[in-house]
């Protein structure tokens, strides 16, 4: 591909170690907007790639998610909360998060699966209300939070009692729950330069995960070790043969309750340059 590329990123901390210095990228022209946002300008052909929820992958035909650099969840990940107002066995009523794609698809995927998928009624608010706010004065039994007001409120003080939905994937399936891929949107090519400057943004980002755990400690008055930990621990952001795996599994979990198209396959970006990986 020629000319200036048109790429999303949300402006959340957990994105920084994929997207680190990419603006300086020679071609590269980068915008920051929420994860919902980005798949409708990417649907709108307004971005050429974006790091959005992985199960837009499975919801459009022509989609390719470029490999090796992901935001993975290996276990918990504080930054994806479902927060319960009442114990998550009498949980019917779930305010979702507006921001998430991905993560609204998991908390539905396995309430359904666990409680029943008749038996839970889930609700999305206006994209300017926060899910917390709409949960407590609608009386709802748990709301989702995602990105950096989840890390806030799951590693501050007086945190609710929560269902970390990442946990419960990695402990069924066995492999980390891509939240987050790099999707390139139908008609774009992107050659070896392109992956090689995603995967250096990847790289760039992953040493200066300290420095961030510091940044993010100071800004939010967080334990700067628990900083650390979520972005150096519970999140994993240079996957290998598991990322085609999981995301996968996901659709085809997705679209037992008709939340993605199961006829879509995941498809790599693949480049001519043999130093550049073609699967994920």
């Amino acid at each position: 591909m020629h000319g200036t590329l048109c790429v999303g990123t949300p402006p959340y901390l957990v994105a920084r170690p994929l997207n680190l210095g990419l603006e300086r990228e020679p071609g590269f022209d980068v915008v920051h907007e929420v994860p919902a946002k980005l798949v409708e300008r990417l649907r709108a052909g307004e971005l050429d790639v974006a790091l959005v929820s992985s199960i837009e992958l499975f919801r459009a035909e022509g989609y390719r998610y470029v490999p090796g650099a992901a935001v993975l969840g290996r276990g918990r990940v504080s930054s994806v909360q479902l927060f319960l107002r009442k114990p998550f066995v009498e949980v019917r009523d779930v305010v979702l998060d507006p921001a998430s794609r991905a993560a609204q698809t998991l908390v539905r995927v396995l309430l359904c699966e666990r409680l029943g998928r008749r038996d839970v009624a889930f609700r999305e608010p206006a994209s300017d209300v926060d899910p917390r706010v709409e949960a407590e004065a609608s009386d709802a039994d748990a709301w989702l939070a995602i990105g950096d007001r989840a890390l806030v409120t799951k590693l501050g003080p007086d945190a609710p009692p929560s269902f970390d939905p990442a946990a419960a994937w990695v402990d069924a399936t066995g492999l980390p729950f891509a939240f987050a891929v790099w999707i390139v949107r139908p008609g774009v090519e992107l050659d070896a330069r392109h992956v090689a400057a995603f995967h250096a943004a990847r790289d760039r980002g992953q040493a200066a995960i300290p420095e961030l755990a510091r940044e993010s400690s100071r800004r939010w008055n967080l334990p700067e070790d628990a900083c650390l930990r979520y972005l150096a621990d519970e999140c994993g952001f240079a996957p290998g043969a598991e990322l085609h795996r999981s995301l996968e599994l996901f659709r085809d979990r997705a679209a037992a309750i008709e939340l993605a198209r199961a006829d879509l396959p995941a498809v790599a970006v693949r480049t001519r340059d043999r130093h550049v990986p073609a699967t994920g």
